[in-house]
C-alpha cells in the first residue's frame, strides 16, 4: 500500500470516525473542561492549551501503540511468507473497517464486544487517570491524555490492526499518528463547542454518511489485499 495513501486514509478514517470519538471521549473532554476554573472555561484562549495538551497526550499514546503493533507485524513477516502475512493482515484490517462503518452508521453493534474485551486492561490503567483529576495545569491534561489514549475503542483497535499490516514500527507509528490527527478536529471542537457538536453527531444522516465512507475504506483495503494475494 503506498505510504502517502495509507497515511491520508488513516487521517480520513479518524476524521470520519469522529462521530464515535465524540461519543467515547466527549464525556472525558467534558469532565476535563468543566473541572477547570470558570475563568479558564469562558476564555477559549485559556482553554485551548488544556485541550491541545490532552489531545497531544492521547495521540502520543496512539503513536506508541502503532509502533508496537508495527513491530509485531514485522516479526510476523519474518516468521512466515511476507506477502501472505501482509495480505492476511490487510484482510483483517479491511474487515474491521467494514465492521466499524456498520457500527458508526448504527446498523450493527457487534464491535462493542471488541471494546468490552479491552476493558480488562483498562481497569488497571484507568485509576492512573483519576489521580490527575481535577486538572489544574496543561501538564496534568497531557498526562491525562496519555492515560485515556488507552481507552478501549473499536475505532482505535481497527486502525491498530491496520498498523500491524503496515509491517514495520515506523509505518505503524505513522498510521496511528495520522489517525490521531484525524480525530483531533472533532475532539478539539467538542471541548470548545460541546453542545453544537453533540447535536451534529447525533444526527442519523451524519452517522450514516461517516459509516458508509469508512466502509468504503475497508472495501478498498480488502481489494488491495486481493491484489497482494494475486502476485
Amino acid at each position: 500500500m503506498p505510504v502517502d495513501t495509507s497515511f491520508i486514509s488513516a487521517f480520513l478514517v479518524g476524521l470520519l470516525g469522529g462521530v464515535h470519538c465524540v461519543g467515547m471521549c466527549g464525556g472525558i473532554v467534558g469532565a476535563l473542561t468543566f473541572g477547570l476554573p470558570e475563568t479558564v472555561r469562558r476564555d477559549h484562549g485559556k482553554l485551548l492549551p488544556y485541550l491541545v495538551a490532552y489531545n497531544g497526550g492521547r495521540i502520543l499514546s496512539y503513536t506508541a501503540a502503532g509502533t508496537l503493533m508495527g513491530g509485531i507485524g514485522l516479526l510476523a513477516a519474518h516468521l512466515a511468507d511476507v506477502h501472505q502475512v501482509q495480505a492476511a493482515l490487510q484482510v483483517l484490517a479491511g474487515l474491521f473497517m467494514v465492521a466499524l462503518g456498520l457500527f458508526l452508521a448504527g446498523w450493527w453493534q457487534g464491535l462493542t464486544r471488541v471494546e468490552h474485551a479491552g476493558a480488562h486492561l483498562w481497569r488497571h490503567i484507568e485509576p492512573l487517570g483519576r489521580r490527575l483529576m481535577p486538572v489544574r495545569h496543561p501538564g496534568q491534561a497531557f498526562g491525562l491524555g496519555l492515560v485515556w489514549g488507552w481507552l478501549p475503542c473499536g475505532l482505535v483497535y481497527s486502525v491498530l490492526i491496520w498498523a500491524i499490516a503496515a509491517g514495520n514500527p515506523a509505518r505503524g507509528a505513522g498510521l496511528m499518528l495520522s489517525f490521531g490527527l484525524g480525530t483531533l478536529p472533532n475532539l478539539l471542537a467538542m471541548g470548545l463547542f460541546a453542545a453544537r457538536l453533540a447535536r451534529l453527531v447525533r444526527n442519523p444522516w451524519t452517522r450514516r454518511l461517516a459509516g458508509v465512507l469508512v466502509m468504503a475504506f475497508g472495501l478498498l483495503t480488502l481489494a488491495r489485499a486481493g491484489m497482494l494475494l494475486a502476485r
